[in-house]
């Protein structure tokens, strides 16, 4: 393996170039150590699907090169993967051997280490994101020592899970597993807004997972897509017409005008688990990365409310959108996730690729949820420091005094962090 190569990295999206001087592969996790220990500055970089800084770094280490050693644990019913593993690749897996997760984001291509950093999510009611389901981490420190912590034997374990990497570079994760199970997607058209929001619990509680698709023009949500995981008790109806709207006749890509090979199976038509909770097939880009995304959530309370919201400032948004999506995410016990103590409805902007365009759409939808406490998704488009997050989490200074203790030279930091967390 080469010592390094120069950085010609950029993000997915291609709105961030990383500025750091080499990029490392390494091929085992004592290379890693060595790396880890050695490095002035350094960060893993996992698959580019942030949309800020919040990865770079002097030093980058990506880990695919090491295999995904994917463990099941059927009678704890746990399993344990690398860190850089893709979500798809871990499903694929646990699905062959009759498991599955709780939940998928809408991309399956993202790392499994990557996305708990920074408490990624799916939809549903009942559903925590994707680090709830974390049992425990193993991870090189500052030092370039293997650390491992879980929830039983560690105390302050929820506030080392969503760790944005600014506690040590994730080599293996353990995440709980359940029974595999069918699902079967309904896609609705041209909903009526007033009907949704006369009783929003009834429409995302009729699926084990829910979305609205918008862009805030006129008096119809776009696109309305219920997950139903069969068997589990919920409403098995799901007639031609919804809501004032329509049932899909075909399938829809979540992006008016946009063709629907890469999206998930629609149409009622029942299939595993790992084939329906994401929006996207793994085995298709999502897209060519020509966007920008950013990310609020809300308590659930407000959710009606901070619609509501941003509706009226539709003209504001709009032209530099693509689409939104709305689901609710359940609350949990980590310290920096963005549903700590609260059940949250998540408001996601897909937006054009014009960065300084989306920087003053931004901080129109940071105006406007500002009274909800909106908390923005860390690996995504936002304005908002230290000083005005810290509020928003109640355990927001315990991570920062966890942080300097495994870090207390600041190697796994960069300016994003300063800026977001540490800074005031």
């Amino acid at each position: 393996m080469p010592v390094g190569q120069k950085s010609t990295e950029m993000n997915w999206a291609g709105n961030y170039r990383y500025g750091a001087a080499a990029v490392h592969h390494p091929r085992c996790e004592d290379e890693l150590r060595t790396l880890v220990a050695g490095a002035g500055s350094v960060r893993a970089l996992g698959t580019r699907h942030s949309f800020n800084a919040l990865a770079d770094a002097e030093e980058l280490v990506c880990l695919d090169a090491l295999a995904p050693n994917i463990t099941i644990d059927a009678a704890a019913m746990t399993a344990t993967v690398s860190g850089g593993t893709r979500y798809g690749i871990l499903a694929s897996e646990l699905a062959r051997h009759g498991f599955a997760l709780h939940n998928l984001a809408s991309l399956p291509h993202i790392s499994v280490a990557g996305a708990i950093a920074t408490g990624t999510h799916g939809s549903g009611d009942g559903n925590g994101n994707l680090a709830s389901a974390v049992a425990g981490l193993r991870f090189i420190d500052a030092a370039g020592d293997v650390r491992t912590v879980g929830r039983l034997e560690t105390a302050d374990f929820a506030g080392y899970v969503v760790g944005l990497g600014a506690l040590g570079i994730v080599t293996e994760v353990t995440v709980g597993i359940e029974p595999a199970f069918e699902v079967a997607q309904h896609v609705y058209l041209d909903v009526a807004w007033d009907q949704v929001l006369a009783d929003y619990d009834a429409v995302t509680g009729r699926a084990y997972s829910v979305s609205l698709f918008t862009d805030w023009h006129g008096e119809k949500v776009g696109q309305l897509w219920f997950k139903q995981r069969l068997g589990d008790g919920r409403t098995t109806e799901f007639p031609a017409q919804l809501l004032g709207g329509k049932a899909a006749t075909a399938n829809i890509h979540p992006v008016p005008g946009m063709a629907a090979v890469n999206c998930t199976a629609q149409l009622g038509a029942a299939g595993p688990w790992q084939d329906r909770l994401a929006h996207f097939r793994a085995d298709y880009l999502p897209s060519s990365g020509a966007e920008i995304q950013s990310e609020w959530l809300v308590a659930r309370e407000d959710a009606a409310a901070a619609i509501n919201a941003l509706r009226a400032r539709a003209g504001e948004i709009s032209p530099v959108l693509q689409v939104t999506e709305i689901r609710s995410v359940a609350a949990d016990d980590l310290w920096l996730s963005a549903s700590y103590q609260r059940d949250s409805v998540a408001l996601h902007f897909t937006w054009v690729k014009d960065q300084s365009a989306v920087d003053k759409a931004v901080a129109v939808v940071e105006e406007t949820l500002a009274p909800f406490a909106a908390r923005p998704h860390w690996g995504k488009a936002f304005n908002a420091r230290a000083a005005e997050l810290a509020p928003l989490y109640p355990r927001f200074g315990d991570f920062q005094v966890l942080a300097a203790r495994l870090d207390p030279t600041g190697k796994f930091r960069n300016g994003f962090l300063d800026r977001a967390v540490f800074a005031g």
